[in-house]
């Protein structure tokens, strides 16, 4: 006897099912076995997870979009790109200093690209949310990601810099433009902390503050 419809569509929620926890599995692997310096929790949340809930510009029931501030992993974007709402949002004394700092590194070679600006709180939740269910814990999880009410992100003060040469130029030069990096277990992400020439205060050890 032939199966019914009914069944045929039963059957083939049940292997997404199984596809979608393989997927998590393998994200959960992914993090374990290549958690070390350098590499972005964040990103790899973003490229696991984001990127397949809602395309970049129609977001649908409530998912970020690029309205949130979403950037796609692999899409980063340009400091110079004041159509995008994580650059236009940005403070402006921070969008002028990635802008000067990213002249400076194009003449020394370096390309200066922004993987995350400006996030809405609700994008920041998400992340957060998505977090907490990767790592387990809310207390591993706010290592790497802010809640939307602390978030630095979430009020247009911080960027997210790449690739690696960008985020050691800017280590190196930042402070010329008054941006510093801020944890010490993220190398990409900096704020405008300081005056343009002084010294940046010292990293705090990740953004729970431990």
């Amino acid at each position: 006897m032939h199966p019914s419809p009914h069944r045929i569509a039963a059957r083939r929620r049940i292997a997404a099912a199984a596809a979608t926890g393989l997927a998590v599995v393998a994200l959960l692997l992914l993090l374990g076995s290549h958690g070390g310096a350098g590499r972005d929790p964040v990103a790899t949340i973003r490229a696991a997870v984001a990127r397949h809930i809602a395309p970049e510009d129609h977001p649908a029931g409530g998912v970020p979009g690029r309205a949130d501030g979403y950037v796609a992993e692999g899409r980063s974007i340009s400091p110079f790109d004041g159509g995008h709402p994580a650059i236009a949002n940005l403070q402006p004394a921070l969008r002028h200093a990635i802008q000067r700092a990213a002249v400076d590194a194009r003449a020394a070679g370096v390309t200066l690209r922004i993987d995350s600006g400006w996030r809405s709180a609700r994008y920041q939740q998400v992340l957060l949310d998505r977090a907490i269910a990767t790592y387990g814990s809310e207390q591993v999880a706010r290592q790497y990601v802010n809640t939307p009410q602390d978030s630095t992100h979430v009020t247009g003060r911080a960027v997210d810099v790449g690739p690696t040469d960008a985020d050691s130029w800017l280590a190196q030069h930042g402070n010329a433009y008054g941006l510093c990096q801020i944890y010490a277990n993220e190398i990409w992400h900096f704020e405008r902390v300081t005056t343009p020439g002084g010294p940046c205060p010292a990293t705090i050890a990740n953004a729970a503050g431990g």
